[in-house]
């Protein structure tokens, strides 16, 4: 059963902003590396490379490593990102 949340933009742009700018210890290193990373539903963008774009919130969850949030994005870096989360 989902619950529905509700999430305040602001806090998805911090949370989005702090994983994508500090090392975090979160995922491994360089499994973010070399992609970019668009959110579609607030103004949040980061990196360079194959695109990664979902909601904020999956954004959210995948990179911080959890692979269920994988089949909710879309772009090119996808295929990339899911080797690097699943195969460490």
């Amino acid at each position: 059963m989902r619950l529905h949340r509700e999430i305040p933009e602001q806090r998805l742009r911090s949370s989005l902003e702090f994983l994508m700018t500090a090392p975090s210890g979160l995922v491994p290193t360089g499994a973010l590396a070399g992609l970019r990373f668009e959110a579609r539903d607030i103004d949040v963008a980061h990196g360079a490379g194959p695109v990664v774009s979902g909601t904020a919130e999956a954004l959210l969850l995948a990179c911080t490593g959890r692979t269920a949030a994988l089949g909710s994005l879309v772009g090119d870096g996808v295929p990339t990102l899911r080797d690097r989360l699943t195969t460490t």
